[in-house]
């Protein structure tokens, strides 16, 4: 599975980054109790270290609050997915949910970018990272009500319609990480000032957590809006 950047998102960022780790035959009911450990501790971590800090205007927050301006809406609505993981972690609302997800949060807390996940098997056609004309099928996390992404808005998307929309900020429904998820698309999205090889360091950890605990197999790739992701790119 190869994420395909579109030129309506390129023209918009060319600076992006996104890491990309596709794992398969993962066993997402293994090992949870270490999984859940891991993010416990780096909860812990997080909320030491970000203890008396604005978190909008945090280095790891900014760039983020910027670019969700440039494509047209309020970033005090539509916050971003470390936005929204850092001020739970800072509160210690955070809770596990299922041991990949947990994984990825525990990178997302440790390398503050954020960091999600799309279950294979419910992806229809590729996966495209692009801007969202308005009337996108879309239901969100938890929800059972349709919610079209803003026009101009950045979204992930297949075949079916929206699987992230406004960027990182909500994950659909339709494809969210369950217990029974074999084959899974996690990616890690990167802005100025992040370097490639942060980017890389957290995709590598991401990758050698989901292995260790879960087995499988995992394969990294890192595109760039000027250029594609193949295999270890």
């Amino acid at each position: 599975m190869q994420l395909v950047i579109e030129d309506a998102f390129r023209q918009l960022f060319p600076e992006a980054m996104i890491g990309t780790v596709v794992v398969r035959g993962v066993d997402n009911r293994a090992n949870g109790a270490a999984c859940a450990a891991l993010l416990a501790e780096r909860i812990g971590e997080t909320a030491a270290r970000f203890e008396g800090v604005e978190i909008p205007s945090s280095p790891a927050v900014a760039p983020w609050r910027a670019a969700y301006g440039r494509f047209g809406v309020k970033p005090s609505r539509y916050k971003s997915s470390i936005e929204n993981l850092l001020r739970s972690a800072a509160s210690e609302r955070l809770r596990s949910i299922n041991p990949l997800v947990d994984c990825y949060n525990a990178v997302s807390l440790a390398h503050l970018l954020p960091c999600g996940g799309e279950d294979l098997a419910a992806i229809r056609g590729g996966i495209r990272l692009t801007r969202a004309i308005g009337d996108e099928p879309f239901v969100p996390l938890g929800g059972t009500e349709p919610e079209p992404p803003p026009p101009g808005a950045v979204i992930y998307r297949d075949d079916a319609g929206v699987i992230c929309s406004c960027w990182n900020w909500r994950e659909a429904d339709r494809t969210k990480l369950t217990d029974a998820t074999t084959d899974a698309f996690l990616c890690i999205e990167a802005l100025p000032p992040t370097t490639p090889e942060a980017l890389r360091a957290a995709c590598a950890e991401l990758a050698a957590l989901a292995t260790t605990h879960l087995g499988g197999t995992a394969e990294v790739s890192i595109a760039t809006s000027d250029r594609g992701g193949g295999p270890g790119s």
